[in-house]
């Protein structure tokens, strides 16, 4: 199982919830850099001993943009800091691969462009930066995409709210992967809108993306051996329709158990030549009272590897 990627999902921007000026936010906007260096650094140290090959980057408006210097904040890395550390990152063995989320309840730090939504300068926007991030990659093989959440529930309290009716969703996401393909990566998006319409999105979601659906709790089971929750039940079907799948687990809701029963699922679950990986998103920021929840998932999914595949090499 050595080709699988063992994925950790790190936040180099987090201004992806709140927007600017709202009061209430799940998470607050920041006009300025958040992440902190030195727990930045000390997370990617400690990966490698966990068995982690590949880091997933939520990058955000956390680099100074040159197609678009108006999404800039105060204290974005240079493109000069991030190649350095990308490129230390892969002397540890570690994999980067950039994530630009577009969804319509993560997207501020898009700022303007953000309430543009499926027009042309959003479409220019989001070609541009989507190209710009890859060249600073490296051109990556895969580049996530985000686009999860983006329902009622999500955005309904925002100052501002923008829902994309499900053609123009189609026709965003679709528009994005051919971004992507431009580039040579393969688009790589969340599964959460398979959960409330299963039947469109196997039938209008291309094979040529790469799936992850995520669940952070119990997996349990009915008696006839089906998954209680949907959102579990979700690998099944994007298994019978023939995706390729990265299954996603944290311990951020506080369930343990969650690295191991994923992998456990995907194990039996998910065909061999479908399963590409896993990845353990803890969604803490990389802040000085993060650094311990950062290690701490790091580490609970290293345990469960060594459970559920201990053929694979301890590192």
């Amino acid at each position: 199982m050595k080709d699988l990627m063992w994925t950790y999902l790190m936040h180099l921007g987090t201004n992806m919830w709140g927007q600017e000026g709202e009061e209430g936010a799940l998470a607050a906007y920041h006009d300025h850099l958040t992440t902190e260096d030195d727990v930045w650094r000390e997370t990617i140290d400690f990966l490698p001993a966990c068995g982690f090959n590949t880091v997933l980057i939520d990058v955000g408006d956390a680099i100074v943009y040159e197609s678009h210097p108006e999404i800039n904040i105060a204290g974005a890395w240079s493109k000069d800091k991030l190649k350095k550390e990308l490129d230390r990152m892969r002397a540890m063995g570690l994999t980067p691969i950039p994530k630009l989320n577009f969804s319509a309840s993560h997207d501020a730090w898009l700022k303007e462009y953000s309430f543009m939504i499926s027009t042309g300068a959003y479409y220019r926007v989001v070609e541009d930066l989507i190209k710009e991030v890859a060249e600073a990659f490296g051109y990556p093989a895969y580049f996530h995409l985000g686009m999860d959440e983006e329902v009622d529930r999500y955005i309904s309290k925002k100052r501002m709210t923008i829902l994309r009716p499900n053609r123009i969703w189609w026709h965003d996401v679709n528009f994005m992967f051919g971004v992507c393909d431009a580039v040579g990566a393969r688009p790589w998006v969340w599964a959460d809108k398979c959960w409330y319409e299963p039947e469109e999105f196997t039938a209008q979601m291309s094979k040529q993306a790469l799936i992850s659906n995520f669940w952070y709790n119990s997996m349990s089971k009915k008696p006839d051996g089906s998954y209680k929750i949907y959102q579990t039940e979700t690998y099944r079907i994007l298994e019978r329709a023939g995706f390729d799948q990265v299954p996603t687990c944290s311990t951020f809701e506080g369930y343990w158990k969650s690295a191991e029963l994923t992998l456990q699922m995907g194990k039996t679950e998910i065909a061999p030549e479908r399963l590409k990986g896993y990845m353990t998103a803890p969604w803490w920021p990389a802040h000085d009272e993060c650094r311990y929840g950062l290690k701490s998932d790091a580490y609970v999914f290293r345990c469960a590897k060594e459970l559920v595949y201990p053929q694979t090499d301890k590192t």
